[in-house]
C-alpha cells in the first residue's frame, strides 16, 4: 500500500536530476571576467540554458602555480584556459588534459594555430585555440598627414619616413625603448623578422635543422634593428615600456612598433593607423606574426566532460569568434571564420591574414627548452644591436651557438 509514493518520489528526485544544470568552471589568468559574465557566457546559454558557467580568475604572474595546486588537490575547473606551448604541454603530458583531437569544431583552426597546443609530433591536440596576437607598427595619422608621409610597405620608405620625422625635428620617430628586454625581441625582431626568414617554411626549417639562426636572412634581420636606434630619441636605453606607450599616446612620438594588444591603449586619443611589417621590395611575399596567445583544453578530471565538449564547441563556432574578438579589440580569434571587426584599427590588422601569410614567434616552439633558452637569447640580442653594442653578424652567431650548445634536431 505504501510503495507507490515511496516510488513516486524516487521518480520526482531522478526527474529534478535530470533537468539540474550542469555546472561548468573556467580557469583563467586573463582579466576578462566582465566580458565572459556579461558577453560570452550568456550567449552561450541563450543556445545551453542547463550548463551554467562560471569564470574564475587567478592572478596572471600566480596562474601556473595556483593551477598546479588545484589540479593536484581535484579542485581544478572543467576547463582550463591554456598558455602556449611547453607550459600547456606539460600538463597534457601529466594527464591534467584530455585529448580534444577529435573534437568537430578542430577543423575551423589552420595548423598554424593548433601548433601552439599539439604535441611535437603533431598528432594530438590538448587545447581549443582561442586568440592571437598580431604584430605590426602603429602611427599617428595626423602626424603622418602633416609632415606629408604615406603608410610605408617597404624597408626603403621606411627608413625614408623615419628620417622625414626626424628632421622635421617636433617628433620622435619610433615610440621604443630597449630598459625592458622583451619589447625589442617581440616588437623588434620578432615583428619584422617573418618578412625575412619566411613565416612558417623558416621557423619549422630551424626546428628541422634546415637552416641556422647564423644564415645571412637572420643577420639581415638584426641589420634592420641596428638602425632603429638613431630614430628612438634620447635616452631609449632606459626607456621602459610604460614610457614608450606614454610618449605615443602623448603624441611625442609618430611611430609605435606594435602588438594588438596595445590598441586599447590608443585608440580613443587619435586618429590610429597600423601598417604591416615592411618588406625589403615591393615584390616579396609578406608575412606577419599572428602569435598564438590563449586556448582552453577540458581538465581530463573533471565531472562534466561531455559539457565541456559542448562549451568548446560552440568556441569554435562563428558566434564565439565575432564576440570575443569584438570585445577585446586586438586579440583575434585563431578560427577560420570570416568576422566582421568593428574597431577600425583591429579590423586593419586581421586584414593582413587575406594578404600575407601567418606565423608564430620563432622561439616558442621546442627551441626554448634548453640552456641557454632561445627567447632569452633574443632579448639579449636584440636590445644589444638596438644599443648599439653589438654586431648583427655576432648577434645572430651568438643565437646559433646558444642553440648548438643543447638542441639537436
Amino acid at each position: 500500500m505504501n510503495r507507490m509514493p515511496i516510488l513516486s518520489a524516487l521518480t520526482l528526485v531522478m526527474l529534478s536530476g535530470a533537468v539540474q544544470a550542469a555546472e561548468l568552471k573556467i580557469e583563467s589568468w586573463r582579466e576578462d571576467g566582465q566580458i565572459w559574465n556579461e558577453k560570452i557566457i550568456p550567449a552561450f546559454n541563450a543556445k545551453h540554458p542547463n550548463i551554467k558557467v562560471t569564470y574564475v580568475h587567478t592572478q596572471a604572474t600566480d596562474y601556473n602555480s595556483s593551477l598546479q595546486t588545484k589540479l593536484g588537490n581535484g579542485s581544478a575547473g572543467d576547463l582550463i584556459t591554456c598558455r602556449p606551448f611547453d607550459d600547456s604541454l606539460k600538463l597534457f603530458q601529466a594527464g591534467h588534459l584530455l585529448d580534444i583531437t577529435d573534437l568537430e569544431g578542430m577543423v575551423n583552426f589552420p595548423s598554424f594555430a593548433k601548433s601552439a597546443w599539439t604535441t611535437d609530433d603533431g598528432a594530438t591536440s590538448f587545447c581549443l585555440p582561442m586568440a592571437s596576437v598580431i604584430h605590426g607598427f602603429f602611427y599617428n595619422k595626423a602626424i603622418f598627414a602633416e609632415l606629408g608621409i604615406s603608410e610605408p610597405s617597404t624597408e626603403a620608405d621606411f627608413f625614408a619616413a623615419l628620417e622625414k620625422i626626424k628632421a622635421s625635428g617636433k617628433y620622435v620617430p619610433l615610440a621604443m625603448g630597449t630598459n625592458d628586454k622583451w619589447e625589442a625581441a617581440t616588437m623588434g625582431f620578432q615583428n619584422v623578422g617573418p618578412n625575412y626568414w619566411a613565416g612558417e617554411d623558416g621557423r619549422l626549417a630551424l626546428i628541422d635543422g634546415d637552416e641556422k639562426l647564423s644564415d645571412a636572412h637572420y643577420v639581415e634581420v638584426f641589420e634592420q634593428l641596428a638602425k632603429w636606434g638613431p630614430y628612438m630619441g634620447s635616452g631609449f636605453e632606459t626607456r621602459t615600456y610604460t614610457d614608450a606607450i606614454a610618449m605615443f599616446g602623448d603624441q611625442k612620438a609618430a611611430i609605435y612598433p606594435a602588438g594588438s594588444w596595445d590598441i586599447s591603449a590608443f585608440n580613443t586619443k587619435f586618429d590610429l593607423g597600423a601598417f604591416k611589417p615592411v618588406l625589403k621590395s615591393g615584390d616579396d611575399e609578406c608575412f606577419i606574426s599572428d602569435h598564438t596567445d590563449i586556448g582552453v583544453g577540458i581538465n581530463a578530471n573533471s565531472a562534466n566532460k561531455e559539457e565541456a565538449k559542448i562549451f568548446l564547441e560552440w568556441m569554435s563556432s562563428e558566434e564565439f569568434a565575432s564576440i570575443f574578438t569584438n570585445a577585446l579589440p586586438g586579440f583575434f580569434s585563431l578560427s577560420n571564420h570570416f568576422i566582421d571587426v568593428e574597431d577600425p584599427t583591429a579590423n586593419t590588422m586581421i586584414g593582413w591574414r587575406d594578404e600575407c601569410d601567418s606565423t608564430i614567434r620563432n622561439s616558442y616552439q621546442i627551441l626554448n627548452r634548453g640552456t641557454p633558452g632561445l627567447e632569452m637569447e633574443i632579448w639579449e640580442t636584440s636590445v644589444g644591436v638596438i644599443n648599439g653594442s653589438m654586431a648583427p653578424a655576432d648577434a645572430a652567431n651568438r643565437l646559433q651557438q646558444g642553440l648548438d650548445g643543447w638542441y639537436k634536431p
